[in-house]
């Protein structure tokens, strides 16, 4: 007889989240986001369940969303991409064109743009320039590319939801002012539909809302910075001094979110499921029963590996199906990150219907190895983000929705459960002795701190909290403390960390630049006090240089060795980030760089991880050193690389007169080929057999400054780009070329 199947109770808990795109509470929100997930996700995602009896769903709503979803719906607020949209085409100015040429084809081309056929048609025109050029469009496609832009946006279920929306869809070209302003006019009304829904699906039991704190900091660098550990402490403060900032951004989330919902959220999210001692003990503290994070974290908390096949499945799931009790009493559950990359990263590239069934075959798959469980209560918790990876889904990603929720709904050994009632009830809860400390990436916080460009951006914070504390000191009474004290929460927000330096790139780092400075100078304007000058200053081009420049001329030793040498002790220096996810792919994790009067020295040093990895050094590495004479005077031509995505760096449009390009296989120094720009933007090899390149524990090379056709008295300006395959990685730096100077 066969055994049957123990129950899988399943949480599926999606989190909405967007950073604050505003410069004031009553201004225009710089970037659309917002407004345009608002119509492609928000309620969607909730309203699904008319479709399902038993499915119930987890949500986590950050405040500040909330408070957008206001903004949009009743005060009637803009942002500047559909400002544009209401405005009479024959009004725009040169600049709005620009920004509309620009900007207005941010959206996926496979699922959003090339279904339509006005749309796909304005795209390639618009491909086709290198720079935007207004005058090569029409009034009447300027309105089209507006309204086009729009309509992409909408989940295909409101297109039967407003007939006025399908018959805006099925016209396909020739709109009219009064067609966008419709198109905004629905969006709105979409907006307002979002909090009544979760309070209406909350109060039926269907849904669980829970929260983040306010403004999405990373509480566990708030509350004690010298508890995170940290390998680049360059321009970072001793101790931010926060704890009190942490505490009220998590209370005030709470009741932000029990005012407009009307139930007081039991758990509560940790921006980006970053944890730690302090952390826990804080939520306990202020009353909340249960949080969240990583399977990364629990396998440090508890000395476990989760080990997976090549499948992917886990050899062991029990330890993650349990819900556990921190010493403190607060408890926790974990979720399954692989499930959370396959949702986000794959099964978009699959038939929706195929991959809907992959996933649930791998739940019953991790269902059938809990036969010898001791227990009969298990949880898999899926958690992730639940508003972008939907866009790269065929129909928003509704297909694979449904069709994974009725497999589970109609499977009888399966549930899904509300988070806080099955914690609950849950008999067989795990004691969890410790916390190790980190995030949902790397189980480290090295993607919002530990970089150049995130502890200058942490440095700046730090000035304007202890400004603000002791202008508060002694000004207790002025009547704007308070909204200064908001604008110091929202530059506290894990977003501006996360898009500054490296790795990250969002495309628009400028921007994000620019309204991080803007909130702090606000801080300064509230309380009627002098905003320093270095806040004009933007991080981009005050963090975005190498940690050391040369400090005079070198002739180093280049003997592939990195034992102590005396002779790079005047060379500049720049470091390479860890990439998001994997370090398998970082080879080299700093450059040295300097000169003499005839040769460019350079020093590549390989990774601490690949050293102690060394199977890894059999794979395939390449690394572009692109160079040109600072007054420009050769021929120059643009780089020979593709770019990994459509988010397009300033950097990687400069034109070069030398690409020097190394790669390294099989742990040996395969290839060094230097090609120089010719006329008409083409590249011809050169290869001159002076160049020197040494390679042992380090990677040296010596380019004398003839191949490069720098001459006496000129700068070299050059930059580094780590690529495989002629797909470009990283570019070092990534906002700037460096520049030294051939006496």
């Amino acid at each position: 007889m066969m055994s049957q199947n123990k129950k899988v109770s399943i949480a599926f808990y999606w989190h909405m989240h967007q950073p604050v795109y505003q410069l004031s509470p009553e201004g225009d929100y710089l970037m659309p986001w917002v407004r345009l997930h608002a119509v492609k996700d928000y309620l969607d995602m909730v309203t699904i369940l008319d479709n399902f009896k038993n499915i119930k769903l987890n949500f986590n709503v950050v405040p500040v969303l909330l408070d957008a979803f206001i903004d949009y719906g009743e005060k009637g607020l803009h942002d500047l991409h559909s400002r544009l949209t209401v405005t009479p085409v024959e009004e725009l100015n040169s600049d709005d064109r620009e920004f509309i040429l620009n900007n207005f084809f941010d959206a996926n081309y496979q699922t959003m743009i090339f279904p339509y056929e006005e749309y796909n048609r304005l795209y390639q025109k618009r491909q086709q320039m290198v720079q935007a050029d207004i005058t090569a469009f029409t009034e009447q496609e300027y309105s089209d590319l507006m309204a086009l832009f729009n309509l992409a946006w909408f989940d295909p279920v409101y297109k039967n939801q407003y007939i006025e929306l399908k018959k805006l869809f099925k016209k396909g070209r020739g709109y009219t002012f009064e067609d966008r302003c419709k198109i905004i006019e629905i969006q709105r009304d979409i907006i307002r539909k979002i909090i009544p829904a979760y309070r209406k699906y909350a109060a039926e039991g269907k849904i669980e809302i829970t929260t983040s704190p306010y403004y999405h900091p990373i509480l566990p660098i708030l509350l004690d910075i010298k508890s995170i550990k940290i390998s680049n402490s360059e321009g970072l403060p001793a101790n931010l001094k926060m704890p009190l900032d942490a505490k009220i951004q998590t209370v005030s989330a709470l009741d932000r979110v029990e005012e407009l919902i009307g139930v007081r959220p039991r758990g509560i999210w940790p921006s980006e499921h970053c944890v730690s001692p302090k952390e826990l003990d804080l939520f306990k503290d202020v009353g909340v029963e249960w949080t969240i994070s990583d399977d990364g974290i629990l396998a440090d908390s508890i000395n476990f590996e989760f080990v997976r096949d090549f499948k992917g499945y886990l050899e062991e799931p029990y330890h993650l199906l349990k819900t556990y009790e921190y010493k403190n009493g607060l408890k926790m559950v974990f979720r399954d990150s692989l499930v959370s990359n396959l949702i986000s990263f794959e099964y978009p590239n699959y038939d929706s219907e195929l991959a809907a069934n992959d996933l649930y075959d791998r739940i019953k798959v991790m269902q059938s190895k809990l036969l010898t469980s001791p227990d009969e209560n298990h949880l898999l918790t899926i958690a992730m983000d639940g508003e972008n990876c939907w866009e790269n889904y065929p129909h928003d990603g509704i297909t694979f929705l449904k069709t994974l929720y009725k497999l589970i709904d109609e499977d009888t050994s399966l549930e899904t459960v509300l988070l806080s009632d099955y914690i609950e009830k849950d008999t067989s809860v795990k004691p969890l002795k410790k916390i190790t400390s980190g995030s949902w990436i790397n189980r480290n916080f090295k993607l919002w701190i530990d970089e150049p460009m995130k502890n200058l951006a942490w440095s700046y914070l730090k000035q304007v909290r202890d400004d603000f504390s002791n202008f508060v000191k002694e000004n207790p009474y002025n009547p704007n403390i308070e909204l200064a004290r908001r604008e110091l929460f929202i530059c506290e927000g894990s977003d501006w960390f996360w898009w500054y330096g490296a790795p990250n790139d969002s495309g628009r780092d400028n921007i994000f630049d620019y309204i991080f400075r803007e909130h702090l100078k606000n801080i300064y304007i509230y309380l009627g006090a002098e905003v320093p000058d270095y806040l004009d200053i933007p991080l981009l081009s005050a963090a975005s240089k190498p940690s050391r420049y040369p400090k005079g001329e070198i002739n180093p030793v280049l003997d592939g060795n990195d034992r102590s040498n005396d002779s790079w002790l005047n060379a500049g220096c720049i470091g390479i980030p860890d990439g998001p996810v994997i370090k398998e792919n970082k080879f080299f994790d700093k450059i040295c760089f300097g000169c003499d009067s005839d040769n460019l020295y350079l020093r590549f040093y390989i990774s601490e991880y690949m050293q102690s990895n060394p199977e890894l050094l059999k794979n395939t590495y390449q690394m572009y050193v692109y160079t040109r004479s600072s007054n420009r005077r050769h021929s120059l031509s643009p780089m020979r690389l593709i770019n990994k995505t459509e988010n397009i760096l300033p950097v990687s449009k400069e034109k070069f007169h030398s690409e020097l390009q190394i790669t390294v296989s099989d742990g040996r120094l395969r290839l060094i080929r230097l090609i120089k720009a010719i006329p008409n933007n083409l590249w011809a090899v050169q290869n001159p057999k002076e160049i020197l390149a040494v390679y042992d524990r380090v990677m040296d090379l010596r380019v004398p400054f003839r191949c490069l056709d720098i001459e006496p008295g000129e700068s070299v300006e050059f930059i580094f780009v780590i690529a495989s395959g002629g797909v470009s990685d990283l570019f070092i730096p990534n906002e700037m070329l460096l520049n030294m100077k051939r006496e």
